[in-house]
């Protein structure tokens, strides 16, 4: 299982290239980070490629409504040329409380607005001319999308249902998850898209897991910190659904917390489960978050 960090993309562009930096330097090569409402993070993601040409960049995830998929295919094969060929391009539905309450946008029949969006996306990105005539998705293109690039962005879907998992297992690269548990991972997650991916002759998939991780002796007061910071997760109702899936009540309850042996033993957990990549969003005080990275990097070079 390959380690990865969750990378805070808010506030000014050249404090973003600076913690990448400092990441980098302490020997982690694979940041991800959520466009939620800041800055634009693929564009952020550009200049810090551009910057430290040997990190993987991922976005988890970008919400596919507010963005036709020419302009996001465009958008991510210009930043695959700008990084040097190291993006993982991770989309997703958002929820229907952002969508229709923000952006006024129809949430109806989500799964297959994805399915016509992936039909239109997924080849563009690979640089191929699309005509999709799709009850929520219209996209024609005249000539390949973006500049010439060394690789196709790996594509992966915010999937955590049945259905979205058979999407991703079909259409994309794999998935990426938030706010899910190992249990769920290892009989839901892993098993749908696998078997998805299999049926439909793909190589088996990656499953991104990305959840908050703190390596403290207080364990109460990191669980009641982590239950206030992730509060909303656990009133959406995909994240929701997931968190009752695994028998969890509280965003703590999945959260990656305890001593570095203990969550040592956790990272080991998701590996079995079928986890490829953990993206570890490191919480608390200074010392629990440079508990956190020490953690990660001694997994990451030593196990």
């Amino acid at each position: 299982m390959r380690i990865a960090l969750g990378l805070d993309t808010d506030g000014p562009i050249d404090k973003t290239i600076e913690r990448a930096t400092r990441l980098h330097d302490r020997g982690f090569r694979s940041l991800w980070s959520s466009q939620i409402f800041g800055p634009d993070t693929l564009t952020a993601l550009a200049l810090v490629g551009h910057e430290l040409r040997d990190l993987d960049l991922g976005t988890s995830v970008v919400p596919i409504q507010p963005r036709h998929p020419s302009m996001l295919a465009a958008q991510a094969r210009t930043v695959q040329e700008a990084i040097g060929g190291h993006l993982s391009l991770g989309v997703g539905l958002s929820h229907q409380v952002v969508v229709e309450g923000l952006w006024g946008i129809s949430f109806e029949r989500p799964a297959k607005y994805m399915r016509e969006y992936l039909d239109a996306l997924a080849p563009m990105l690979r640089g191929e001319k699309v005509n999709v005539q799709g009850e929520r998705v219209r996209a024609v293109t005249m000539s390949p999308l973006g500049p010439r690039v060394v690789a196709t962005p790996s594509l992966l879907i915010a999937a955590l249902g049945p259905k979205m998992l058979k999407l991703a297992g079909t259409l994309a690269d794999g998935t990426v998850l938030w706010m899910t548990g190992p249990k769920t991972i290892a009989a839901h997650i892993v098993p749908t898209i696998r078997d998805a991916a299999a049926q439909a002759g793909r190589p088996a998939p990656r499953v991104v897991c990305a959840l908050p991780i703190t390596v403290t002796s207080d364990i109460a007061g990191a669980r009641e910190r982590l239950n206030t910071e992730y509060a909303i997760y656990a009133t959406l109702p995909s994240y929701a659904a997931m968190l009752e899936r695994e028998g969890a009540k509280e965003p703590a309850d999945v959260a990656l917390l305890g001593s570095k042996e203990h969550v040592l033993e956790q990272l080991h957990g998701l590996a079995e489960a079928g986890v490829t990549e953990f993206s570890g969003a490191p919480s608390g005080t200074s010392g629990e978050r440079e508990g956190a990275l020490e953690v990660l990097h001694d997994y990451e070079h030593n196990a």
